[in-house]
């Protein structure tokens, strides 16, 4: 029987600062690992024309991508059972992301010559994110200006103003 506890040593107290989402939900959870999903393509899903469900797609197979080099192959039985849809509905998602050229598959064969697990590559879904970087630069931008406005003394009335006096001319 293996530990699975991350030993330290006790005379070397660990100083590395805990992360945003480790103090959120706790060294316990993170322990288990976590999956590193874009803003962009977070705020950027409607914009994609990516549903719920085809959202939750691409954050399972995320969530399988440890090495950059080596992309995801789960299961379509076991994606199907985290998200608690029919494999027929994962298979239409799919798809569709396929059609959308987010996502591409490669059918593996096994040493016997079965048929094994898909290889999924994001590889489009990857290069239209990095496509949407300029927009999300410039909107990033002027809500940096839009926030430098308002937080001087007395911007709130001014602006107020300036939005008055634009109204009215």
């Amino acid at each position: 029987m293996t530990d699975d506890t991350p030993h330290t040593d006790q005379g070397n107290v660990d100083k590395r600062a805990k992360s945003s989402t480790e103090k959120i939900f706790g060294a316990e959870v993170i322990s288990h690992g976590y999956t590193g999903v874009p803003n962009i393509l977070v705020r950027a899903q409607s914009r994609l024309g990516i549903s719920t469900t085809q959202f939750n797609i691409i954050v399972q197979l995320l969530s399988y991508w440890i090495d950059p080099a080596r992309p995801p192959f789960p299961p379509k039985r076991e994606l199907a059972q985290r998200m608690s849809i029919t494999p027929q509905t994962l298979r239409i998602n799919i798809k569709a992301l396929e059609d959308k050229k987010y996502i591409a598959r490669v059918q593996q064969k096994t040493a016997a010559g079965d048929y094994g697990s898909n290889v999924y590559h994001l590889d489009g879904l990857i290069a239209k994110i990095k496509e949407l970087v300029g927009d999300f630069d410039e909107e990033r931008k002027e809500r940096r200006d839009s926030r430098a406005k308002t937080e001087t003394p007395n911007a709130r009335r001014n602006a107020r103003r300036t939005a008055n006096v634009a109204e009215k001319g």
